[in-house]
């Protein structure tokens, strides 16, 4: 599936991106610390990181929509 990848490549591009960006605020977190970022106040009130992370939870919720609906079509035909 095409667009599997495509939503794949996508939300680790974000993801990196996130990271890359959290690491200017608050050095050396983990993939760990940006799955809680509200235990670092640095990321939990700064606007941008919010956002970012925003976009990225966008990109899931689209994949798994799109997901769903290719697994509906899958069952139908």
């Amino acid at each position: 599936m095409k667009l599997e990848a495509l939503f794949d490549e996508l939300v680790a591009a974000q993801q990196e991106k996130i990271k890359r960006f959290a690491d200017q605020i608050v050095p050396n977190l983990t993939a760990d610390d940006l799955l809680q970022p509200n235990d670092f106040p640095e990321l939990e009130s700064h606007p941008l990181f919010r956002y970012e992370e925003g976009v990225l939870e966008g990109l899931l919720t689209a994949r798994m929509a799109y997901l769903a609906l290719a697994q509906e079509i899958k069952g139908e035909g």
